[in-house]
């Protein structure tokens, strides 16, 4: 029993190392996932039900062939009109949303793509019971009973989690459970739960193998985001997190404040002390800083000893307050003793009339070098609202 528990242990690490949100809640449901993820998210889902529908709006049409060879003319041109209406809806899904980075349009997608296949397997079963088949056309009629394992299996094409993968995996347990009762006449109960139990079975594997793949995106997502020195966002994340956060306050109408963030007389530890410990000084001040920080807010090392924190939700007032918390508490110390200070910029997005993210954090730089100028240790902008 002991090395049981070991295994499942070492298969749940291994799952969840490296994820850029909050260990298995990553995996369990998509609350917990960060802008940035969830954008990548969405992005990978939506190319990916595109190309799979794609090839079936292609293949899809080509078993007409064999629906006219084995069935009967009546049948056989039901089913055609079935997989022709198939096709024309796979065609639509596959050149729609192409420009979407969003996880609304990302499980609207999804979801059509599976709502597809479901209506066509209760509708081709619909038909088939009123059929009487033999031979060949027995044989092909008896495997229009697997698409519903081709569907849940397809579940682990995409990075989803455990939650995503119940919910889209449901209508089609619940078809098949439809048409099972649509043919108690023709099989018994023992057969139609068996079908069920490995339906289930396949679904539990692909929604597993789903979530794998959704760690290790969740990895890749950090490692290239995250500065390697001081595990803040890189630059060119930041600007990308910070795009997405001003969209949401444009759209909300909410707050959304910056600080543009330059440590002072930097230069002078690396020239005096050597760049490692001016490393040791920048992540001791990344420390504090973070400290400080909302689970919502993000630090971006914006280049050398230059940050910027991204508030939102946050109006100037409490962005200096945040401020004033983070100077009392001090962001260290230099390597000869003295406190590490830095000059600081505010911005908010509605007070100084910001016309983008670009704009917004010209802006606090600004700002930042007005505190240089007027002295360094201290911060400039929003005075207004305080």
């Amino acid at each position: 029993m002991q090395s049981f528990k070991q295994f499942l242990n070492s298969i749940s690490t291994r799952l969840v190392a490296d994820i850029s949100c909050e260990g298995l809640s990553c995996l369990a449901y998509p609350a917990a996932h960060p802008p940035l993820l969830s954008r990548r998210r969405a992005e990978m889902i939506i190319s990916r039900v595109r190309l799979v529908a794609a090839m079936f709006a292609l293949l899809t049409p080509l078993w007409i062939i064999v629906d006219l060879v084995v069935f009967a003319l009546p049948l056989s041109l039901m089913l055609a009109t079935g997989r022709v209406i198939a096709s024309v809806a796979f065609g639509a899904l596959a050149l729609s949303y192409g420009s979407s980075h969003r996880m609304t349009d990302a499980y609207r997608a999804l979801g059509i793509m599976f709502a597809i296949p479901t209506l066509f397997f209760i509708f081709s079963h619909m038909l088939l019971t009123h059929f009487q088949n033999e031979g060949a056309a027995a044989v092909i009629a008896a495997g229009y009973a697997f698409l519903p394992f081709v569907m849940v299996a397809g579940l682990s094409v995409f990075p989803l989690t455990a939650l995503e993968g119940i919910l889209f995996a449901t209508p089609v347990l619940m078809a098949e459970a439809l048409v099972a009762l649509m043919q108690l006449n023709y099989m018994n109960w023992s057969t139609h739960l068996g079908a069920f139990w490995l339906l289930l079975l396949i679904t539990a594997t692909a929604t597993l193998a789903g979530m794998s793949q959704l760690a290790f995106m969740a990895a890749l997502v950090r490692q290239a985001s995250h500065d390697p020195l001081t595990g803040c966002f890189s630059r060119a994340s930041g600007e990308e997190l910070l795009n997405l956060q001003f969209n949401i306050a444009v759209r909300n109408g909410s707050s959304l404040a910056v600080v543009f963030v330059d440590l002072d007389k930097f230069k002078t530890i690396n020239d005096g002390y050597g760049h490692e410990a001016g490393d040791r000084a920048l992540m001791a001040a990344v420390d504090a800083i973070q400290n400080n920080l909302r689970s919502g807010d993000a630090l971006v090392r914006w280049g050398g000893e230059e940050f910027l924190v991204v508030l939102p939700d946050t109006n100037c007032a409490a962005a200096v307050v945040m401020l004033e918390r983070l100077r009392a508490k001090g962001l260290g110390l230099r390597p000869d003793g003295n406190p590490l200070t830095a000059s600081y910029g505010i911005a908010e997005r509605s007070v100084d009339c910001a016309k983008d993210s670009q704009h917004l954090v010209e802006i606090a730089d600004q700002r930042m070098y007005q505190a240089k100028e007027g002295g360094r240790d201290r911060w400039e902008g929003c005075t207004d609202t305080v």
